[in-house]
């Protein structure tokens, strides 16, 4: 039977109450709710891990086997459901090698389009090289004018030394005649001689012909031109020359190779351009296109004295007391005029390449317990000996230690092109592969459709198909907005939005219909500018004739829903339930709906009464700032603000501020290896103490990493029950209470509470340990109480319960509060690490920031903190950054959402559009005064927000 909805009863995955839930099929359906409201539980973690093992089950035992499964959700019933693709919020590929054009199957699709049209070059002199058949040769000399000259010669050497006695004779053996020495005609009878040092070209005459006039004459020399092109080729090795008189000559080749060079080339196939093959990849860097190699700038510290340490391979001189580094520190410095108390800077530059590169004379004596002697020669170079010992140790940890010195830089070999040489040579359109992937999205786009009107007929019927398929897929890219991505940009450094639109755009081109589409939050990293167009994109799937399951807060999505399933009405175990569904106009009337009561404008994202402005004069500011698509920059950030950095996607946010202003100050403040993006200097660096990057990446990597042990609360918890009368007199300390070593944990599980049973062709399944039942600790830890709760019942208690149970305990209530702050209090303080999301980790992070001592002159960068967050979460969020701020602090963050950039103190606005359209600062200031500029996109949204202000 064929059912118009899909039919949820009964379930209870995680928090979801029991909850039955109807949606539509082939509707475009959001699921929203507050943070922690069983969102993604009821999308992923029912709907689509039902789909999912389901068509797994539907597969033979023997392809079960080798594809990961999921268990049965806990659900009663589940009907109408259609396969099911997920389209997550995670990386693309950590694969160095993997790359959009990759991913898209773009570069695929590009291979074969070089491989069947594309025209190959000599690598080392530009000349096109070209294979002709002897036939083709013929009818090419055949076709000319009537009266013409010609000379047939076969090429014997070229550009070559010697004298060539034996080549001249072996010629006149065969019955020839006649050559021709560097341009000159001579017979084989008379003796030739050549100079042996100089380089000289021959060319064997074969035969001299007149093309004729008549057609009866036609054929008979159609025939001895035949036989004397392939006596020409067969003597000049696969190469001929057509002289035509008055210096007119062709040079042509049976084989691919280059006539001046002498290079000949393979074939042409897809598997020369691919990176990834040994036919097509630079053999230097195996297809990567960097190598890890030392970095000189990693050696020196540029405001510290020699004596301080300024060379890191040396350490601080001062201490080494009169051993061998502080006699070689002496002697370079010394031979150039300086003392060990001269700063690096002051150095001049061939003193500083003496220490760095070697060069300089030294000399020393030793004497000690272990040994005695002399040295005397030339200081081999930091930078050299480094490299040396890098690749001479044998000690895995010495390694690590030289491999600090080092950085990933291109490939001296391929320039990061990746492809050998021969590869990059070949062009279409007057642009190799390498030309075209680097290209953004959108310029790539505008090439392939220039390209088929330029096209031989030959061409087009070979490619038309091919050039069909890259424009659909580029146009995809373009409808999610994503123009401003480049065809190499490397897919590890895709954002988890970028990679999900990436993903989505795919499935469109597959076409498929009849699907369950599930996707988290695909709004994330857009600009309101280009989220019309995402929208497009999801009504364009939903029209294809699938159901599209949306996990979303964005408004603007849900106006555009045929459906909305609200959950809530809080988070946690106060979460779970369905409070409203239906049509947007149903939910906007539903008074128990927080939701609603957004959209309908009863409630808002409140901004402060009064914006605080720049006035205490102090400002960070960098100069010159070129990294990625930044035009040379100047840009100040106003210190003791709530900073908000915009832009639409891809104009310079995360170069200028992630990749640029943080790594600098970091390496400033905290002497960071992280290398900072191109500029060329900061200013006011000695206003501010600390800089901190409040990163979505996990908090922990294995499952007993959890926020309680993250904010360090977990020590303070153990301690309370070390003190505890029962834990006194049995003697337990408070690693007693950790299930991460033994003592306390469960050793039949250690610790992690479940016990994993390998089913082969069925999915492995995760059992509660029999022994613990689920607690991790052993039962004489588990007897030790505190207000009737053992310390697995505290690991299990979410973060407002924990709040009212350890109310009278200051210390430990101060941090739980932190994390009940960021809106976290749906989350348990045991909760696995694995289980949060890139926006709980990074308010897990924040919360740990909020419970430390406040010291002021603090800069806080974070990177789009809504993410994941409802329009009642992120006011929770705002009430804490500002209170940040209030404590003389600096927050800096990278925001699309206007609730959050309407409440800033100061806007920087980049633009005004992406890739290499962006870069420039198209307006900063204050909300109200950023809204006035007209070229501004975010101006234009913020105007609306505002109310026209």
């Amino acid at each position: 039977m064929f059912l118009e909805d899909i039919i949820i009863k009964g379930a209870r995955e995680h928090n979801l109450k029991n909850i039955d839930v109807k949606i539509p099929r082939f509707k475009l359906v959001v699921i929203t709710g507050v943070s922690g409201s069983g969102k993604s539980s009821l999308a992923f973690d029912t709907i689509y891990a039902e789909g999912q093992r389901r068509y797994v089950e539907s597969l033979s035992s023997y392809a079960r086997q080798f594809i990961d499964q999921t268990e049965k959700p806990k659900v009663d019933y589940i009907g109408g459901l259609s396969p099911a693709i997920a389209i997550e919020q995670k990386a693309v590929s950590k694969n160095p090698r993997s790359t959009v054009a990759t991913v898209t199957e773009i570069y695929d699709y590009l291979r074969v389009l070089y491989s069947g049209i594309g025209i190959p070059h000599c690598p080392k002199c530009g000349k096109r090289v070209q294979a002709q058949s002897a036939q083709e040769i013929v009818e090419q000399v055949a076709a000319l004018t009537p009266g013409t000259r010609l000379q047939i010669l076969a090429p014997l050497a070229r550009n070559r030394k010697g004298t060539f006695k034996d080549t001249f004779i072996n010629a006149r053996s065969e019955g020839f005649t006649r050559v021709r020495v560097n341009g000159e005609t001579r017979s084989l009878d008379e003796d030739i001689s050549l100079d042996k040092n100089k380089k000289h070209n021959i060319e064997l005459v074969v035969d001299r012909l007149v093309v004729p006039d008549e057609n009866e004459e036609k054929d008979s020399f159609t025939t001895r031109l035949t036989d004397s092109v392939e006596t020409a080729l067969k003597a000049g090795e696969g190469l001929i020359v057509v002289d035509k008189g008055d210096g007119d000559e062709w040079l042509l080749s049976e084989l691919n190779s280059c006539v001046d060079c002498g290079m000949s080339f393979p074939r042409l196939t897809p598997a020369a351009f691919s990176f990834n093959s040994p036919i097509g990849m630079c053999p230097e860097c195996n297809g990567l296109g960097t190598r890890l190699e030392v970095d000189p700038e990693l050696f020196y510290d540029p405001d510290k004295t020699i004596n301080q340490g300024a060379v890191r391979t040396w350490g601080e001189i001062a201490k080494k007391g009169h051993g061998g580094r502080y006699k070689i520190a002496k002697q370079i410095v010394e031979q150039f005029g300086y003392n060990l108390d001269t700063k690096w800077r002051d150095l001049s530059k061939k003193c500083q390449d003496a220490i760095l590169y070697g060069g300089a004379n030294i000399a020393w004596k030793w004497d000690n317990t272990r040994s005695s002697g002399e040295y005397k020669g030339i200081h081999e170079g930091e930078v050299n000996s480094i490299r040396r010992r890098y690749h001479q140790t044998k000690s895995e940890f010495t390694r690590r230690w030289y491999a600090s010195f080092m950085s990933t830089q291109p490939c001296a070999t391929c320039n990061n092109k990746r492809l050998r040489p021969e590869s990059c040579a070949v062009t279409v359109g007057d642009k190799n592969i390498i030309d075209v992937t680097e290209m953004s999205i959108g310029e790539s786009f505008a090439w392939i459709k220039n390209l088929l009107p330029k096209m031989t007929q030959e061409e087009k019927e070979i490619s038309e198909e091919v050039l069909k398929e890259i424009g659909e897929r580029l146009q995809f890219l373009l409808n999610v907005g994503l123009h401003y991505l480049t065809l190499d940009r490397h897919a590890s450094t895709l954002s988890g939005g970028e990679g999900q639109r990436i993903r989505l755009a795919s499935q469109i081109g597959c076409g498929l219909s009849g699907v369950l589409y599930v996707l988290d939050e695909p709004s994330i990293g857009l600009h309101q500018r280009d989220n019309r167009r995402l929208l497009d994109t999801l009504v364009r799937l939903r029209d294809l004739g699938n159901t599209v399951l949306v996990v979303e807060h964005d408004e603007e999505t849900m106006q555009t829903a045929d459906w909305i399933v609200d959950l809530g009405p809080g988070a946690g175990v106060n979460g779970g339930y369905v409070v409203a569904e239906g049509p947007l106009k149903k939910i906007i009337k539903n008074k128990k709906s927080l939701t609603g009561k957004y959209l309908n404008g009863t409630l808002r994202v409140s901004s402060p009464n009064n914006h605080r402005r720049p006035s205490n004069g102090k400002w960070i500011t960098i100069v010159g700032a070129e990294q990625n698509n930044l035009k040379k920059l100047d840009v100040s950030f106003p210190l003791g603000l709530f900073t908000c950095v915009t832009g639409v996607s891809g104009s310079g946010k995360s170069s200028l501020v992630a990749q640029t202003l943080y790594p600098a100050l970091s390496r400033a403040l905290h002497n960071s290896d992280e290398r900072p993006g191109k500029h060329k200097r900061i200013n006011g660096l000695n206003q501010i103490n600390k800089i901190i990057n409040i990163t979505q990446s996990p908090i922990g990597r294995t499952p007993r990493s959890n926020p309680a042990t993250y904010v360090q609360l977990m020590n303070l918890i153990r301690d309370l029950f070390a003190q505890l009368p029962d834990s006194r007199a049995r003697g337990y300390q408070p690693g007693r209470f950790s299930f991460n070593v033994k003592g306390g944990r469960c050793e039949s599980c250690q610790g992690h509470g479940k016990k994993r049973v390998e089913m082969h062709f069925l999915a492995d399944v995760w059992v509660t340990c029999n022994i613990c039942k689920g607690s991790r600790f052993n039962k004489e830890t588990l007897q030790v109480h505190y207000k009737g709760k053992n310390i697995a019942d505290v690991l299990d208690m979410d973060v407002d319960e924990a709040l009212k149970f350890f109310e009278n305990i200051p210390n430990i209530r101060k941090i739980i509060q932190t994390l009940s702050d960021v809106g976290l209090g749906y989350v348990k303080l045991g909760q696995s690490a694995l289980t949060l999301s890139g926006g709980e980790a990074q308010r897990v992070k924040l919360a740990k920031e909020l419970a430390r001592v406040a010291t002021g002159d603090t800069v806080y960068i974070l990177d789009e903190p809504t993410t994941g967050l409802h329009f009642a979460d992120i006011q929770k969020l705002l009430d804490v950054l500002h209170t940040l701020t209030d404590a003389g602090n600096t927050i800096i963050v990278i925001e699309h959402n206007l609730d959050v950039i309407k409440t800033a103190d100061w806007i920087i606005d980049l633009g005004p559009e992406g890739g290499d359209e962006g870069g420039y600062i198209i307006a900063q200031g204050t909300p109200e005064e950023v809204a006035k500029v007209d070229k501004s996109h975010t101006g234009r949204f913020l105007k609306e927000i505002l109310g026209g202000k």
